[in-house]
């Protein structure tokens, strides 16, 4: 890091300073650390990035308009959040760390030999530029459905998220992968019978959450350099199968979070579900409270300018179930608070409330 740039922001101001990157200028305190590029910007001024000599995060959309140069030239901007880039990407000079990538993704995606974090949140890019093939990155996929991008073959630490059932032949490719780490969205699928990893010789953590499709003949093909497979997530019958088949062997097997079909058959798209892991009966207690406000939300009218007024008492009434839940129990911790709030704005955006007008409520009616 040049001293220059240490210094400006070891000796960064904590008062207010105005900020004109061309369109209307703002009021910004020189200590802020995150920026969004207006979208609509097509010429920036980039030397007003100066005037937040500790800026470390920008999120931008749509072409680079001098992004790339604009942060190889300042080394404390070590995040990048990028919505539908161009077709070529190159912050082969830059010095970020963490890159998420989402929307259309770039056909070509030069990255940094300093990047440790690459998040693929929308479409992979088609090929990659990076040092040891990815070597030294931590690659996250949020919707896998095919193989890795070529030139990231060299990754060691890979985490999926994946949509019913999955084949993970398509990672053989990966030789050098230590760490896998897939996570179920909805629908939630199984491991194929060929998903045998047999290219892979160096995987020796397996870890599967939210493995509600998973059968537990599907693990026996694990590469035999496994030595540990961790289960968030599964049927309580599967989990069963799971311990007695790696009874013996050298593979430790932890499972938490096993649930009855019984149990799943009624909640398991409820985003609430797991916090029946730390209370049975207070888990129980929010998922309904959940479930009833989601039926109530559903039975709402469409398109109708009434709908959002109509839904106010029944988002409030999910809270204070859930305030009511928190005085009894203590069960929500900083985890299920965000999955509260999930859960909250997804039946707000249902209802057509606004994510601003949301947010209000839920902080103004929540006690936890």
């Amino acid at each position: 890091m040049p001293a220059g740039a240490k210094a400006a922001y070891r000796d960064a101001t904590h008062g207010p300073v105005m900020v004109d990157l061309g369109d209307v200028p703002r009021t910004m305190y020189a200590t802020a650390s995150s920026l969004t590029l207006p979208a609509h910007l097509a010429n920036v001024r980039w030397p007003a990035l100066d005037a937040l000599p500790q800026l470390t995060t920008v999120r931008c959309s749509g072409p680079d308009r001098g992004l790339a140069e604009a942060l190889t030239a300042r080394p404390i901007i070590q995040s990048l959040v990028w919505d539908d880039p161009p077709h070529t990407v190159d912050l082969s000079t830059t010095h970020l760390t963490t890159l998420t990538i989402s929307g259309t993704g770039p056909r070509l995606l030069r990255l940094p030999p300093e990047l440790i974090d690459l998040h693929v949140e929308g479409e992979p890019p088609a090929a990659v530029e990076a040092a040891g093939e990815g070597r030294w990155i931590h690659l996250s996929i949020a919707a896998f459905s095919r193989g890795v991008s070529n030139g990231l073959h060299g990754v060691r630490r890979l985490d999926l998220r994946a949509s019913g059932d999955l084949s993970l032949t398509a990672l053989e490719a990966l030789t050098d992968l230590e760490w896998l780490h897939i996570r179920w969205n909805h629908p939630h699928g199984g491991l194929l019978d060929d998903s045998r990893l047999s290219g892979v010789s160096r995987l020796h953590t397996l870890r599967l959450t939210d493995a509600y499709g998973v059968d537990a003949s599907s693990l026996s093909h694990a590469p035999t350099s496994v030595r540990r497979l961790d289960v968030n997530g599964i049927r309580r019958s599967q989990s069963e199968l799971l311990m007695a088949r790696h009874r013996g062997t050298p593979v430790r097997v932890t499972v938490w979070g096993a649930k009855s079909d019984a149990w799943l058959a009624s909640n398991i798209d409820n985003p609430l579900r797991d916090w029946v892991d730390d209370d049975e009966q207070a888990g129980a207690a929010a998922c309904e409270a959940y479930a009833s406000a989601l039926r109530a939300i559903d039975h709402l009218p469409a398109d109708d300018p009434a709908t959002a007024t109509r839904a106010q008492p029944i988002l409030r009434h999910l809270i204070e179930q859930l305030n009511a839940i928190e005085e009894r129990s203590e069960i929500i911790d900083t985890l299920r608070r965000e999955e509260a709030a999930d859960a909250f704005f997804d039946l707000a955006q249902r209802a057509g409330i606004t994510d601003s007008e949301a947010a209000d409520w839920f902080d103004e009616w929540r006690d936890f």
